[in-house]
């Protein structure tokens, strides 16, 4: 059950509606998610959260758009985040992941998730080569 509740009518704030109408002008669509309609209690926090994810998701960087999902659906599980890792598992799907790469993903976190426990319940000391240089 959420903690807060989702405004009645979150338009009627100027802030809110501006977010609003950022998101349908970037994502191309007029459906606005739950995540902004709940974040719109606070419309401080709706600014800088669409702030943020407008700037690393949807601006062009290395990696290309698929891979930041698929990077988003990893970090999202391993921080048991069911909403992100399903509405970033349909952008990754959208963007072209594939059935065998969804499949490689979910290999690797499963693998990386046991290991890091292991790794830290053990507490291995970090091999100097891997430190950063300089």
């Amino acid at each position: 059950m959420a903690t807060v509740a989702p405004p009645a009518d979150p338009e009627s704030d100027p802030r809110v509606k501006a977010v609003f109408d950022d998101i349908r002008q970037a994502r191309g669509t007029d459906y606005i998610n739950n995540v902004w309609r709940y974040l719109a209690f606070d419309p401080g926090l709706l600014e800088s959260a669409w702030a943020d994810i407008k700037a690393v998701m949807g601006t062009p960087s290395a990696l290309d758009p698929k891979t930041k999902e698929m990077l988003y659906v990893a970090v999202s599980i391993a921080n048991g985040c069911g909403y992100c890792t399903h509405s970033h598992t349909a952008a990754a799907r959208n963007k072209g992941m594939t059935p065998e790469e969804y499949a490689d993903l979910l290999r690797v976190v499963g693998t990386a998730s046991r290991l890091n426990a292991l790794l830290s319940a053990i507490d291995v000391p970090v091999d100097d080569i891997y430190r950063a240089q300089g």
